[in-house]
């Protein structure tokens, strides 16, 4: 039995393609810096937070979104996060000390209104992170939010490679 798909359906699937083209596009085009022990290390922040930004904002154009902007106070808050989560070895959205996004994103300073938070742990590199998010509709929505202006992206790595992924946006 064919499915008939409906006309949101088909402009979904299409965007969907669109994403995923853009994400293996950028991919394709990163060489990430390796040790000797080939685990993935992040050696130039600045590089990892600009293709994430270029990512994200060329998924949300191709969604019909507007592209944000990194914003200082977001990725303070998604900095202290992931840091945090290493110290509780766990992705969860509370802090140590019991604070949830809008206490961290409020504490940072962020005047704006936070929509989201998107976290996780232990994929290889930005762009499969990226790519897991896009995977679930929760966090896909937290990325591709129409009122989005501001995002806020930081990561901690701890010594043995595990990497502590946070992903913040805010209008």
């Amino acid at each position: 039995m064919q499915k008939h798909l409906t006309e949101h359906e088909r402009i979904m699937k299409r965007v969907f393609l669109l994403m995923a083209a853009a994400i293996l596009t950028v991919a394709a085009a990163c060489t990430p810096a390796t040790d000797s022990s080939s685990t993935y290390r992040i050696r130039n922040a600045d590089k990892v937070q600009i293709r994430m930004l270029d990512s994200v904002n060329a998924l949300r154009q191709a969604a019909g979104a507007q592209t944000v902007q990194l914003n200082a106070e977001l990725t303070a808050a998604a900095a202290t996060h992931s840091r945090d989560m290493s110290v509780q070895n766990r992705p969860w959205h509370f802090g140590s000390d019991g604070s949830s996004p809008l206490d961290r994103v409020t504490r940072a300073g962020y005047n704006g209104t936070l929509l989201g938070e998107n976290i996780s742990e232990t994929y290889e590199n930005e762009q499969q992170t990226l790519t897991a998010w896009l995977e679930r509709p929760a966090t896909r929505a937290v990325i591709l939010d129409p009122k989005a202006a501001n995002m806020g992206f930081s990561w901690f790595q701890e010594p043995n490679g595990k990497i502590w992924w946070t992903l913040v946006m805010g209008s």
